[in-house]
């Protein structure tokens, strides 16, 4: 099955650098095939036949051994992906300043996250809340420093179990898992 693992907080301000060729052979060390990755902010896609709950401890395992400071990371199997764009909304699809997914890292935050979010007062913002990400769009560039996903989302507590990309990146994501 064709998977792709979303790291948090690598290669950002040239701290917590991985490699992403020495990630790419090392995770094929660990028994996956097809191994890729895209751009340098740690999304890696591979292919394997073992179980996600033994992936995931692989992971784990992996990351505490090699890279410790990889605490959080998205992991979704291509069916999973394709089910989550398939329950978009409508709004997804339409021209806008910005559009982000926020990946869920530790799932057991998600509701927390979502009440959150349910009572924001979202302005020029929309969100859809899917089972592994929320989907976050906003419809006026000029406003963005003063919207709530700019001015709150980072001050919150919940804000290390989120890893996100943008929109073209998204897209890019759903290409390789194709493969």
């Amino acid at each position: 099955m064709r998977y792709v693992l979303l790291l948090r907080g690598i290669n950002v301000g040239g701290r917590n650098k991985v490699v992403m060729a020495e990630l790419r052979q090392a995770v094929a060390d660990l028994g996956c095939v097809n191994v890729e990755t895209y751009i340098n902010s740690g999304n890696l896609f591979f292919d394997t036949e073992k179980e996600l709950e033994e992936i995931v401890a692989d992971f784990h395992d992996f990351f505490a051994s090699h890279y410790p400071f990889v605490e959080a990371f998205s992991l979704l199997s291509a069916e999973d992906y394709a089910t989550e764009v398939g329950q978009l909304p409508t709004w997804w699809e339409d021209g806008m300043a910005r559009k982000d997914v926020l990946f869920y890292t530790d799932r057991s935050q998600k509701t927390l996250i979502e009440d959150w979010v349910s009572q924001l007062d979202l302005g020029e913002e929309i969100v859809h809340c899917g089972q592994k990400a929320l989907y976050w769009g906003k419809y006026d560039e000029d406003s963005y420093l003063q919207t709530a996903y700019h001015k709150k989302l980072a001050h919150q507590v919940f804000y290390k179990s989120l890893t996100i990309r943008n929109h073209k990146t998204f897209v890019k994501l759903a290409e390789f898992l194709e493969k």
